[in-house]
């Protein structure tokens, strides 16, 4: 009995450490990062509403949209403890996945996309910069740090 009650408090502490040290290793609420994301969540929306036109005519618009999400990647990548996030960024981009990145590249491959398509798309792509919005906003501020 006394073993077992061991081997418990040995469980809980463990299990609190464990809470701790996971607390620690989020990084810190950015204001920058949660207003690059809102703003790219906005130009993402945006410039895919247009992909039913030919992707030449927007390819300069796109150039500049994959700019601006590749140095919020490298932006993410950079803050210490801000490994989800920068995750999250990366599966958004990717041109091999389902989201931004890989809208972006079929619109190009197939010179425009059906309007229900982009539809859509624009539901997923949203929800995904959501999730990347929801992670930093739910961080904690420095100014809250004791």
């Amino acid at each position: 009995m006394i073993k077992e009650m061991k081997t418990k408090n040995l469980i809980v502490i463990l299990s609190i450490s464990y809470l701790l040290w996971s607390c620690a290793s989020i990084s810190v609420f950015s204001p920058e990062a949660y207003k690059q994301a809102v703003e790219l969540k906005v130009e993402s929306l945006e410039l895919m509403s247009f992909a039913t036109e030919s992707f030449a005519n927007h390819e300069e618009d796109v150039i500049a949209l994959t700019t601006k999400l590749k140095k919020a990647y490298e932006f993410s990548s950079g803050r210490p403890d801000n490994e989800i996030s920068t995750k999250q960024w990366e599966i958004l981009i990717d041109p091999g996945k389902n989201l931004l990145g890989g809208f972006l590249k079929r619109w190009k491959e197939e010179e425009a996309l059906s309007g229900f398509f982009i539809t859509e798309m624009q539901a997923l792509v949203s929800d995904a910069f959501d999730t990347i919005i929801g992670l930093e906003s739910g961080k904690i501020n420095p100014s809250e740090i004791r």
